[in-house]
């Protein structure tokens, strides 16, 4: 019984409010700061006059005992005793009821005074609190997306509080979105190839195909695209997870630009695009040669995917600060404002119109943007001004940036 009672009254206890919590403790302190106070100033006149009282003979002591309670009946005396012990600024060495009495009202005057200012110091805090309570609570249950203002009136502790809260939860909605997103695209996209290369088998088996070379390559081709799909999966989680392996060595980007251009020659020359390389010659970083490799693979397959139609590709290589840029810009039809802030996320496709050639999983931005956070960098895109768009590629130029 008496355990259930101490449980009952530990809950009750724990349902006080942020408001009346701050307000208790406040106010406790002013009016304990305020009785401290009042002690220290009667000890201020009271030892002192205790301590001296001792030092007084005893017969001068009862004269001046018997003065203090009317000094008029011999004023002259009076003061030549308190003039020879407690000195000429001293008129009257015992706290009288004056005294407490003009104490007593300035603490009963001040005390609303501290009240109503702590009441008003505190209520936007205890608001403010309050309100990022109620964020990480519907944060807690998963209403992701949801932000509280910042108001000025805070410190900047609490400022930058909310900030990281509203931040946090704008990055769950963003991941929320893109993880339910990625569900139905996963299995969408693990399903056609399986699919196509289990119906292939099934006619080799049941006969309906010849079991010749084309059959096998067909099956080996669904094979072989389930597998890349598997693998650019298994490189966004290591990513995600902070365990993507980087072999971090100095290479110059103007080589890994260079070979990357000459890979897709073949294809550049079929649909009639030009690559301009342009910028400064010899940038030098820290970098994993074939990682950043993928990425300005990924950024022309992109651009030749859905921006052909402009034939012509920029690459400007620059040094801006302790960053290497890297600048791809094509001449497209551009995509939408809406779209533009998805990019980056898995299975993002551009619409058909943007499309000159269709396929394409939707991970190659994705991977192009586990990889850039990987080294420490990062990929942004913006629409130009003339068509198209331009991708740009940061990363650090210093190996102290990659430890």
């Amino acid at each position: 019984m008496k355990f259930r009672n101490y449980l009952f009254s530990k809950n009750k206890k724990n349902t006080i409010t942020l408001w009346r919590w701050i307000c208790t403790r406040l106010l406790s302190l002013a009016i304990g700061a305020i009785l401290i106070i009042t002690s220290i100033i009667w000890l201020r006149y009271y030892i002192p006059s205790v301590l001296m009282k001792n030092k007084i003979p005893e017969s001068e002591r009862n004269e001046l005992n018997f003065l203090i309670k009317d000094p008029t009946i011999d004023i002259n005396r009076y003061h030549e005793i308190i003039d020879k012990w407690y000195g000429l600024e001293f008129s009257n060495p015992d706290f009288e009821f004056s005294d407490w009495a003009l104490v007593i009202s300035l603490v009963m005057a001040s005390i609303p005074v501290i009240i109503f200012i702590t009441l008003r110091a505190v209520r936007p805090l205890s608001k403010h609190i309050s309100h990022l309570a109620e964020v990480a609570r519907a944060v807690a249950k998963g209403n992701f997306g949801v932000k509280v203002e910042t108001p000025g009136s805070v410190p900047i502790e609490l400022n930058r509080l909310t900030e990281d809260l509203n931040l946090m939860s704008a990055q769950l909605a963003r991941y929320d979105k893109e993880l339910k997103a990625s569900h139905v695209a996963i299995a969408h996209e693990l399903r056609s190839p399986l699919t196509a290369a289990i119906g292939r088998l099934q006619g080799l088996i049941d006969g309906v195909f010849s079991p010749d070379a084309d059959q096998h390559l067909m099956v080996m081709r669904q094979l072989q695209h389930l597998n890349h799909l598997v693998e650019d999966l298994h490189l966004l989680s290591l990513a995600r997870a902070g365990e993507l392996y980087l072999n971090y060595q100095k290479i110059a980007i103007n080589d890994v630009v260079r070979e990357k251009v000459s890979w897709l020659k073949p294809k550049l020359l079929e649909l009639g695009v030009e690559v301009n390389i342009y910028g400064e010659k010899e940038l030098m970083c820290y970098a994993d040669h074939f990682r950043v490799g993928q990425v300005i693979s990924i950024l022309l397959d992109n651009a030749l995917r859905y921006a052909a139609e402009g034939k012509i590709i920029d690459l400007t290589l620059l040094n801006v600060d302790n960053n290497i840029l890297v600048n791809v810009r094509d001449y497209g039809n551009g995509v939408s404002d809406s779209f533009l802030e998805e990019m980056f996320l898995r299975f993002s496709r551009a619409e058909t119109s943007r499309s000159r050639n269709s396929g394409g999983s939707g991970l190659g931005l994705s991977i192009a943007d586990a990889i850039c956070h990987a080294h420490h960098g990062s990929i942004s895109v913006k629409k130009n001004e003339d068509g198209g768009l331009t991708f740009t590629v940061s990363l650090p130029k210093d190996n102290d940036a990659n430890k």
